[in-house]
């Protein structure tokens, strides 16, 4: 029986229609436009299939340039910018009616041992003693949006450390937000490579990445309607190896909201402490005009 990841991994697994050009198809989002996790994802599977088995993804960078049509399939061209000793880079450009929708460069290292480092985990809750998303969502929101998240959110089991955004509408708490994250079932097989780990994070990491700068605000989000936005830029480092089905802790926070947009930045860790990710994400995030 198909599950809601054997869904998600179908989206991922890109049809190639010429040497370096992809195409994809998308599924609904919350929103009638395609989410950006899923273009940002597609974009680097396109990217890693021209580079070379032995270099991983270490870092990524993009810009959301226009919606995503959901109904249409989206064409992915890879551009081999550079092939190096050690690293390799990609450019990406996403297309649909003609038009860019999305850019990403990418770049891949073969493996050495260097200097080592990193920042401490935080304290955190353990995810098992966390309410799922079904749990929540139905107990906070209008029944149809709770339905419409709890099925774009299906192929992962995300739990929120502290009160989500819409929970609290009205209420401003300091700008920062942990949620735990790991995919709704294991990857083995041929499908379980690295590059598949580092897309599927990528996917949940335009999630709840913004978060932060509505808690700020007290506002609940797109969810309620309190606010409206959209993501500009992109950008991820990819530190040490990990796993998309075990869990990952996303521990965000927001420094700034200024000109009707608001800035989030995160890391990502392994429930064993190791600093998997670093996220930094700028959004278009706006109060409804009355």
């Amino acid at each position: 029986m198909s599950t809601p990841l054997d869904g998600l991994l179908d989206l991922l697994d890109l049809e190639r229609i010429e040497q370096d050009i992809f195409r994809g198809l998308s599924r609904s989002a919350v929103v009638p436009r395609v989410f950006g996790g899923q273009v940002a994802a597609q974009a680097l599977v396109a990217a890693g299939r021209t580079v070379p088995e032995d270099r991983t993804a270490h870092s990524l960078h993009a810009y959301f340039l226009r919606m995503g049509d959901p109904g249409a399939p989206i064409v992915y061209t890879v551009d081999r910018i550079r092939d190096g000793r050690s690293f390799t880079t990609r450019r990406v450009v996403a297309v649909q009616h003609g038009q860019p929708i999305f850019h990403l460069s990418a770049s891949f290292q073969t493996y050495e041992e260097g200097l080592e480092h990193q920042a401490e985990m935080p304290s955190a809750p353990d995810p098992e003693t966390l309410p799922t998303a079904a749990e929540i969502l139905p107990r906070d929101l209008d029944p149809e949006v709770a339905q419409r998240l709890l099925e774009a959110r299906a192929a992962v089991d995300l739990r929120y450390a502290e009160a989500p955004p819409w929970s609290t509408a009205g209420q401003p708490r300091e700008p920062r937000s942990q949620v735990w994250f790991r995919t709704n079932g294991k990857l083995d097989g041929a499908i379980d490579e690295p590059l598949l780990h580092v897309c599927l994070a990528t996917y949940v990491s335009d999630m709840t990445l913004l978060d932060s700068v509505l808690l700020a605000h007290g506002r609940g989000g797109w969810a309620v309607g309190d606010v409206v936005g959209a993501s500009l830029d992109h950008a991820m480092w990819f530190h040490r190896p990990f796993r998309a089905d075990e869990w990952l802790l996303y521990d965000q926070e927001s420094p700034s909201a200024s000109g009707g947009r608001g800035l989030g930045q995160a890391r990502i860790y392994t429930q064993d402490g190791r600093l998997a990710i670093t996220v930094i994400q700028e959004g278009v995030v706006r109060v409804p005009r009355l």
